[in-house]
């Protein structure tokens, strides 16, 4: 919003929220009944090929999205290094209003002017046209008119809220206020009425000039530099006439400077050009990609979370993940992505933050969960996070923490063949990573493994030579829970899968002297057993009852216990993933994770379920050990120390959750 807002300055249909695309229906409807009732002959191709043409249109602004999130998040040829927020993302969100109002005055004009009814797909005098006048009077008008926004009357009422964004993302370029949309919607529509009242308009000059203003005003916004420096020593006066994402990002943090559209050559006429044009686009060209600290390495949940990353649709991103209706239609584009990533390997960098002088990532293994699970994907995807460590390692990466699945999934289905009741097993044939985390998690069940040291150990002395740090965040999230049970709590129930986090958690609670209750036996027994490893003294009991108060729930909670449970009951998860909430009258924690500290930059994207700037405990947990520098491993059967690391979050600004109430 400008700082002084005019009027019109919002959007006629902004209170229909996200039905605000019901305005086309109308014309919509009728060009498909237009399409399915008349001949061929007599249908006009230009009012049926209009409403695909919006859907490419949204298409390309999106790709551009996609693309310069990616880049900016590695960092090569970065710009400029100011982070984006939340704000700047709810801000933007309505980067689809421009294409709706020029959708709606195309339908308009089509039924006022008759020069724009079967038009032919090309003609080349039209096409010329169309670019001199572009060149002429529309750089010309435009480059008055955007020095004009900048007097501060209009300035503060308007233009303000297109600079509110320094760091520019491909979107930013359409975020204007409504009046000042109309205005330059009749100046750039100088080129399509002046050829369609000459007689010359063609479907390629008219979509093409659109397509082309998308283009430059997306590349002009994104952030990163690709124009070749070859170009311009090929084509020297190319330099007045295309200008270069650094030549407009200076616009964006100068203010006073670079005031033309996408030809410079008036900038230089009316010296206005930034003197350090050259300097910053040379400067973007030679960076190189940026290298982490720490790096976060997680993976996708559903097929339809490939929308809700960072570099799918940053509104939903923005926000915590849940199904939408409108995610399902999009099944084919979904379903053509599950193909593209069944067979591919390589991991991706989704997201960078700064913190103090950390620089961390996120990498992503593009596998779902339902991937994970499944028998034949277990090796694939295991050495896809052996590359990622490798590859982590290879550039200097501190540490790197191991999110969801990543921590411990490889032996779930492998597991499920091995007879119940089974107290030993016989390891033969070439240890494989596999046969590591296979024998861990036998461990953890009570089962003996022939000749390997339990909990991976022996995985970590595969790599002897590894630098890096290898965190799955254990001991954060122990205390996690730990901190998030109500004072005075003097017994929890214990439900769902237990893992190496509900071990300690429940050793840790049983030396506090709070009970640790379980309504299932074989539960009862496999924690009791552990928790002699792991505590002597320590012990859980049995109890059928389920009028706790405080349950810790993991993976396989029931729908039939949740109903059990009783009225006011708070649900706290260990499990990587969170429960379905099913009762209103209770109270459900999130997975184990803190909220980040406002230092902590560029966060403009939820992680999976969590809210706004909270962080899961694996990823903060890699954060701290890279900040205090701990030279340790955890992971397998190690714990870090839960005092040390909670201690030391809070010194950095990490803050628990509120507990709901």
């Amino acid at each position: 919003m400008a700082s002084k807002p005019g009027i019109l300055t919002d959007w006629p249909w902004k209170s229909l929220g996200s039905f605000k695309y019901v305005i086309l229906a109308p014309w919509v409807l009728h060009t498909v009944y237009t399409s399915m009732t008349k001949d061929g002959k007599e249908i006009d191709s230009v009012y049926v090929l209009f409403f695909p043409f919006l859907l490419w249109r949204v298409l390309h602004n999106q790709i551009w999205i996609s693309l310069s999130r990616y880049r900016t998040a590695k960092g090569n040829n970065r710009i400029v290094d100011k982070s984006i927020e939340f704000e700047q993302v709810d801000r933007e969100s309505n980067w689809d209003d421009q294409i709706l109002l020029n959708g709606l005055l195309f339908y308009i004009v089509y039924m006022i002017l008759p020069g724009v009814m079967q038009m032919p797909f090309w003609r080349t005098d039209g096409v010329l046209l169309t670019i001199l006048l572009h060149a002429g009077p529309v750089e010309f008008l435009y480059y008055w008119l955007h020095r004009a926004l900048h007097h501060h009357y209009l300035y503060s009422r308007y233009h303000s809220h297109h600079h509110s964004s320094i760091v520019t993302e491909p979107i930013t370029s359409v975020i204007h206020p409504f009046a000042e949309h109309l205005a330059y919607f009749l100046l750039l529509s100088i080129p399509i009425l002046a050829v369609i009242f000459m007689g010359r308009s063609s479907i390629a000059a008219i979509f093409g000039y659109i397509s082309y203003i998308d283009f430059m005003n997306n590349m002009g916004h994104c952030n990163f530099e690709l124009i070749p420096k070859m170009l311009f020593s090929i084509f020297p006066a190319l330099k007045y006439l295309m200008y270069t994402p650094s030549f407009h990002s200076l616009h964006h943090t100068q203010f006073r400077t670079n005031y033309s559209l996408f030809m410079p050559i008036y900038d230089y006429i009316y010296g206005t050009m930034d003197k350090s044009v050259d300097a910053l686009y040379e400067k973007s060209l030679i960076r190189p990609e940026e290298l982490p600290h720490v790096v976060h390495l997680t993976h996708l949940v559903t097929p339809q979370s490939i929308y809700h990353l960072r570099l799918g649709f940053a509104s939903l991103a923005s926000k915590p993940y849940t199904s939408k209706w409108y995610v399902w239609v999009m099944w084919p584009v979904t379903y053509f992505y599950m193909m593209l990533s069944w067979p591919y390997s390589g991991t991706f960098v989704l997201e960078r933050n700064q913190f103090h002088k950390l620089n961390a990532q996120m990498w992503v293994v593009p596998k779902f969960k339902r991937q994970y699970l499944k028998k034949m994907r277990n090796e694939s995807i295991n050495n896809l996070i052996e590359e990622a460590i490798l590859k982590a390692d290879e550039r200097g990466v501190k540490v790197l923490s191991l999110g969801l699945l990543n921590q411990s999934y490889i032996c779930f289905t492998y597991i499920t063949y091995i007879p119940k009741g089974t107290i030993q097993v016989l390891f033969r044939s070439n240890l494989t990573k596999v046969a590591y985390f296979i024998a861990s998690a036998l461990c953890q069940m009570g089962t003996k493994g022939d000749r390997l040291n339990c909990y991976g150990e022996l995985y970590i002395r595969r790599n002897p030579n590894l630098k890096i740090k290898v965190v799955d965040g254990t001991s954060l999230a122990v205390a996690i829970v730990l901190n998030s049970i109500p004072k005075g709590t003097i017994q929890v129930l214990f439900r769902g899968n237990l893992t190496k986090v509900a071990y300690f958690i429940a050793s840790a609670l049983c030396q506090m002297g709070t009970k640790v209750a379980t309504s299932h036996k074989d539960e009862y027994e496999k924690l009791n057993k552990e928790l002699k490893n792991i505590e002597p003294e320590s012990e859980s009991v049995l109890s059928k009852s389920y009028t706790d108060k405080v349950w810790l729930v993991g993976d396989g909670l029931t729908k039939e216990e949740q109903l059990k449970a009783s009225k006011g009951t708070l649900f706290i998860p260990f499990s990587q993933f969170p429960p379905k909430r099913l009762r209103k009258d209770c109270f459900y924690c999130t997975t184990p994770a803190m909220m980040s500290p406002k230092s902590f930059q560029n966060v403009d994207s939820c992680e999976n379920w969590l809210p706004r700037r909270a962080m899961s405990a694996s990823r903060v947990a890699g954060v701290i050990h890279a900040l205090e520098g701990w030279d340790v491993d955890e992971c397998g059967n190690t714990i870090f120390d839960l005092q040390k690391i909670w201690e030391a979050s809070l010194h950095h600004g990490f803050r628990p959750l509120p507990i709901p109430t």
